[in-house]
């Protein structure tokens, strides 16, 4: 089975086709950074309409890097959420328009699941059950996996995620978009230890992740 998968929930679009016996066949992505970068983060608008342009001669690229066509595609993968409205409604239309049209089976695939199960299309995939850190640029969640489609959210981030706590302390420090590479550069740079940062040795009271708190510390010892 060949499936062609499409992901465009926020500034990248990504197009892929995968055979459950030869593994990937082709991968396309572009990145939509340099068009946001004099904004400083993300545009939805914008995000969008570029998604509009490029997802179509994506998918034309990838058939042709896997010497495909239409008609060796057996179903369509499409990212459903969460993400940017728009963006996603650009994959899931052309998505359930070209499986309408190839008469082939339209799948919506949920964001974070993707994340999650990306392991298992490695040599070595993780064996069930087990404990995955899921830290993406707007959520941060720590799951059970005891099988696919069985999940148990042990926790998550009840403010910000890790995510959009380096996208702040970026700006904050007044880096060129996106900051996250470059806050990780400074930060190995730095001296551990220098910044204390309060921890509760007390597990039974842990109710999920929080990335906004530092926020304020971050300012007071950035100012």
């Amino acid at each position: 089975m060949r499936v062609l998968g499409i992901e465009t929930s926020c500034d990248e679009t990504g197009i892929a086709i995968y055979d459950d016996e030869k593994g990937l066949l082709a991968n396309q992505l572009y990145s939509q950074v340099k068009l946001h970068a004099d904004y400083g983060g993300v545009v939805p608008e914008l995000a969008s309409r570029d998604h509009v342009r490029k997802t179509v001669p994506l998918i034309q690229a990838a058939l042709k890097e896997a010497g495909l066509t239409a008609k060796d595609i057996d179903g369509v993968a499409y990212t459903a959420g969460p993400g940017l409205v728009g963006a996603l409604l650009v994959g899931a239309t052309i998505g359930r328009s070209l499986a309408f049209a190839w008469d082939v089976p339209a799948v919506p695939v949920h964001h974070m699941e993707g994340h999650l199960l990306a392991p298992m299309l490695e040599d070595n995939p993780p064996e069930f059950p087990f404990v995955a850190l899921l830290v993406s640029g707007g959520h941060t969640q720590l799951i059970s996996v005891t099988g696919i489609g069985q999940y148990e959210l042990l926790g998550e981030s009840i403010d910000d995620a890790a995510g959009e706590a380096f996208d702040k302390t970026a700006k904050l420090l007044g880096l060129d978009y996106p900051g996250g590479p470059l806050l990780s550069k400074m930060a190995a740079q730095g001296t551990p230890g220098a910044v204390y940062l309060p921890t509760s040795d007390d597990r039974s009271s842990w109710h999920g992740f929080q990335f906004l708190w530092p926020e304020n510390l971050r300012r007071k010892h950035h100012s």
